[in-house]
């Protein structure tokens, strides 16, 4: 696939952005070459590739999940504006 000048212009008002001739013109090879990187790796053969989150492997460092903080809902609602039955009470918003 190749990318021209009207294509660019045509991109530019599709998506709302003002792009002067000059501008329109240099986009041009630049937008051909990422096409062109595409391309190239659409070429890559993937099959019975699993698909990678990251290309180095990670592990999660986890830690024991132990309350070590709790019960303490009367000094936490102490700071509410408005608490009723053990919650904060929160204006009701409808739109």
């Amino acid at each position: 696939m190749s990318v021209d000048l009207q294509t660019v212009r045509r991109i530019a008002s599709l998506s709302r952005i003002a792009v002067s001739d000059a501008e329109a013109e240099a986009m041009v090879p630049e937008l051909n070459n990422i096409l062109g990187w595409v391309e190239q790796l659409s070429a890559v053969d993937t099959d019975g590739v699993a698909p990678l989150a990251a290309v180095i492997p990670n592990t999660l460092r986890l830690r024991e999940d132990v309350v070590t903080d709790g019960d303490r809902r009367d000094a936490v609602l102490k700071n509410a504006p408005q608490a009723e039955h053990g919650f904060f009470a929160v204006p009701k918003v409808i739109e």
